[in-house]
């Protein structure tokens, strides 16, 4: 597809439309095929746009949405009780063909419950569940759910890793390693969720499940699709986060913190600037919602503009890579021989 149109919720995040605007315009200077849709409260949108110079408005249209779903807002109350959120209309302009793909920085729950109202899920598939690249010593590993998804039946988790399996495909990986995080790799570890979802995957034929997987085997590259419920995967995926940025802090502070540091530090900094490029959080931000009948990208809610451009690059590659329909047929057929 050579003219990708996404759908922004602008009103969405812990920053809203000051952060998201800007971050999407130097988006359209970047991606000279991308085509956005704005949606938010219109005037604020244009106040914004007319104090950046040199927007291509021929590539960027704005369609308003008077109300906004707020950050702690309860999904229900979203779904029932705002037919004119930007969050909404975003993901209208989908399943009505006026845009390829939706990113929200907002409120992931409601984000869910209007995903799966207004576009669907796939055949199949009870919910949808969240997906992101985690970088590991072998590349990466496609970890889900991160958090779309707190209570998981083991029904769910094998569509998790089904869907993790044909989504690993669809970028390239051949017969892709699924296995299930739990506390150890032993049968009788873990609750009764995971060990009744590890019996239902070695049924399914045509899958490579490899079983289970601890905690340190993501980033040591132990499989290529590691699979657990939303509340597991979002501690996991904001621990990371943590971590990152407090060995790189400790880094530079040790640098800092004697003659003999700052000139180690000058030596090593080409390297540090590169490792610190390669783990920043910012570049990896933007979970696809996978089991969808169309595609939906959820950006972290405190993204700054890094973290919007990353999500805006996810989604334009879900839509080239036409994810829902690979995903349909091939989750379908596996989900037959389970």
């Amino acid at each position: 597809m050579s003219a990708p149109i996404i759908a922004i919720d602008a009103m969405g995040g812990d920053f809203g439309p000051h952060c998201i605007v800007p971050a999407s315009v130097a988006c359209l200077a970047e991606f000279p095929s991308l085509h956005l849709v704005l949606v938010g409260q219109a005037p604020l949108i244009e106040e914004l746009l007319a104090g950046i110079p040199g927007v291509d408005r021929s590539r960027l249209r704005v369609e308003h949405a008077a109300e906004i779903v707020e950050m702690g807002e309860r999904p229900g109350q979203a779904l029932r009780g705002k037919p004119d959120s930007s969050m909404r209309v975003a993901l209208e302009a989908v399943r009505d063909g006026r845009a390829h793909a939706c990113v929200s920085a907002g409120n992931t729950g409601a984000l869910m419950a209007l995903s799966r109202h207004v576009l669907k899920t796939l055949p199949g598939i009870d919910r949808p569940a969240m997906i992101a690249a985690i970088p590991s010593r072998k590349g990466v590993c496609l970890l889900l759910d991160l958090g779309a998804n707190v209570d998981c039946t083991a029904e769910q988790l094998c569509q998790f890793a089904i869907m993790g399996a044909v989504a690993a495909e669809v970028q390239g990986i051949k017969a892709p390693r699924v296995g299930l995080l739990n506390v150890g790799s032993e049968e009788t570890k873990g609750n009764q969720q995971v060990k009744q979802a590890a019996g239902l995957l070695e049924g399914v034929e045509g899958l490579n499940y490899v079983g289970f997987v601890e905690g340190d085997g993501l980033y040591g590259g132990e499989a290529d699709v590691l699979v657990c419920d939303g509340f597991v995967g979002n501690a996991l995926l904001k621990a990371s986060e943590g971590l990152v940025t407090m060995i790189v802090a400790r880094l530079e502070a040790l640098f800092r913190g004697s003659l003999l540091g700052r000139v180690a530090g000058l030596l090593a900094l080409p390297l540090l600037r590169r490792l610190r490029g390669e783990l920043a959080p910012a570049r990896h931000n933007g979970a696809s919602f996978l089991g969808l009948q169309g595609i939906v990208v959820k950006s972290h809610g405190s993204a700054g503009p890094d973290g919007i451009r990353s999500a805006i690059a996810r989604a334009m590659t879900d839509v080239q890579e036409n994810l829902p329909t690979r995903l349909g047929g091939r989750i379908e057929h596996l989900i037959r021989n389970m």
